[in-house]
């Protein structure tokens, strides 16, 4: 199991955990970082990452991708 921030740009993989607080694990699972969901890395640009989940792509920082672990 590995931080998101660690995955290479174009693979699927699974999430296996969504890590943080409360009010960052309901945000992430909002966004459709949910535990058995995939996920895909399009870019990294600045530290922040471009991810596709759930057929939609999404902004998230270094330190969100942080918390969810493949």
């Amino acid at each position: 199991m590995m931080p998101l921030t660690l995955a290479n740009a174009g693979e699927e993989n699974l999430i296996k955990k969504v890590g943080g607080n409360p009010e960052v694990k309901k945000h992430l699972e909002n966004l459709g970082f949910v535990p058995g969901g995939n996920v895909t890395i399009i870019s990294t640009i600045g530290g922040n990452v471009i991810v596709n989940v759930k057929e939609a792509r999404v902004a998230i920082s270094k330190e969100m991708a942080s918390k969810i672990m493949i």
